[in-house]
């Protein structure tokens, strides 16, 4: 009898198969929404709903009716990295039989999964901190990290291993990358115009508030709208140079993706003018960080596509294929 791993191993997809497209978009939705809810802590003033970590208070691991809405606010976003702490075990099982042939999706899967315990201890940092601007600015840039490498496991998973050859020449290529470095500063920089503004993210002791950074929010939100016009006029230059190219189905591609990046920037813009000119109204900046993740989403896939993947079955099984495909006398 098979030792009881053996075959539980046995269990497990030896390919890319449904399942496991299926959690890479699981994946990368639930790192989404994390940054969704995770603003939604911040902006209802629920950052100090649980006063302590890992416990929720010194005496219950749970929330209690005692610390109302926030209480619960708070606790429901800790819950969350439980769910997807569970399709990331999902995730890494799906891969890991196939990790010799498709070494990419196990470091992928292997990431997130190291993430998890990373974000918790970071959390329960911001919060034995007093929601200090810099550690809660650290814990955004770690979800936004998390949402490229979910981007990146979709990606692989839907289109095969990175190739070598380019999809697209001349200049697009390194004017999408000057792209995502604006891309890359606007968030930074809107990172920090959050640590200065108004919404510093608990108010149940107003006569100490949670700290700000002590920059000026009225000169940082120009700032940080200078690499955010500059990104959109890159972008509008790469689309017209894609629109240009030939119809190859790799050109098609990256055309598909530029056009969703400029369609989240003028949105993302659109809601930026509109919060700094009615007073950074809560929903307004909740949806302004959901659209930062989608925003850099977008930019790490048309990044992706400027380079042809190999195909999608292993060496292994490509060579199978070709093997059974010999006619035999």
């Amino acid at each position: 009898m098979k030792p009881l791993l053996s075959r539980l191993g046995e269990l497990l997809p030896h390919d890319v198969s449904r399942s496991v497209r299926v959690l890479a978009w699981a994946s990368f939705v639930l790192q989404v929404v994390l940054i969704g809810t995770g603003g939604a802590v911040r902006l209802t003033a629920s950052g100090l709903g649980c006063p302590t970590w890992p416990e929720c208070t010194d005496r219950s691991f749970v929330n209690t009716p005692e610390m109302g809405i926030h209480g619960v606010i708070e606790f429901s976003n800790r819950m969350l990295t439980f769910v997807l702490a569970v399709v990331v075990i999902a995730m890494f099982l799906a891969v890991v039989r196939n990790r010799r042939e498709r070494r990419d999706l196990f470091t992928l899967a292997l990431v997130q999964g190291l993430s998890i315990p990373f974000q918790a201890v970071l959390g329960g940092i911001t919060v034995l901190t007093g929601l200090n601007p810099y550690v809660v600015g650290a814990h955004f840039v770690v979800s936004i990290a998390l949402v490229v490498v979910t981007v990146v496991l979709v990606y692989r998973v839907r289109t095969g291993p990175r190739g070598t050859d380019g999809s697209v020449g001349g200049v697009v290529v390194p004017l999408a990358h000057l792209t995502s470095f604006f891309v890359a500063v606007t968030v930074m920089v809107g990172i920090l115009t959050t640590g200065a503004g108004p919404h510093a993210g608990d108010n149940s002791n107003p006569d100490k508030l949670a700290p700000r950074n002590g920059l000026d929010p009225v000169v940082l939100q120009h700032v940080h709208s200078w690499p955010a016009y500059v990104t959109f006029g890159l972008t509008i230059l790469l689309v017209a140079l894609l629109w240009r190219r030939h119809s190859e189905d790799a050109v098609r591609r990256t055309r598909r993706f530029a056009g969703i990046l400029v369609s989240i920037e003028l949105v993302q813009i659109a809601v930026g003018v509109t919060q700094a000119r009615t007073g950074l109204p809560v929903g307004l900046v909740g949806i302004h960080m959901v659209l930062a993740a989608l925003l850099v989403a977008a930019m790490t896939a048309l990044i992706l596509s400027l380079r042809v993947s190999r195909p999608k079955e292993s060496g292994l099984r490509a060579a199978e294929s070709a093997a059974g495909a010999v006619p035999r006398g």
